[in-house]
């Protein structure tokens, strides 16, 4: 497996209530690693695509 390359989300510096993704193994592998930004050693959520597009969607749309 391709190792996960994270990335914070561009408001990771407003609060500290943050996730990492790992969006490298989207096409290879039709998922998206989620972690906690806090606990990199901590669990990994494994979701795929299409409901990761759906987080995003609804993060955006959100009220921040």
């Amino acid at each position: 497996m391709i190792d996960p390359q994270w990335f914070k989300s561009t408001y990771s510096g407003q609060g500290g209530q943050c996730i990492e993704a790992a969006a490298n193994l989207a096409a290879s592998h039709d998922v998206v690693p989620v972690r906690d930004s806090k606990v990199p050693s901590g669990p990994v959520l494994m979701v795929s695509t299409r409901a990761f597009a759906g987080l995003v969607t609804l993060a955006r749309s959100a009220e921040l």
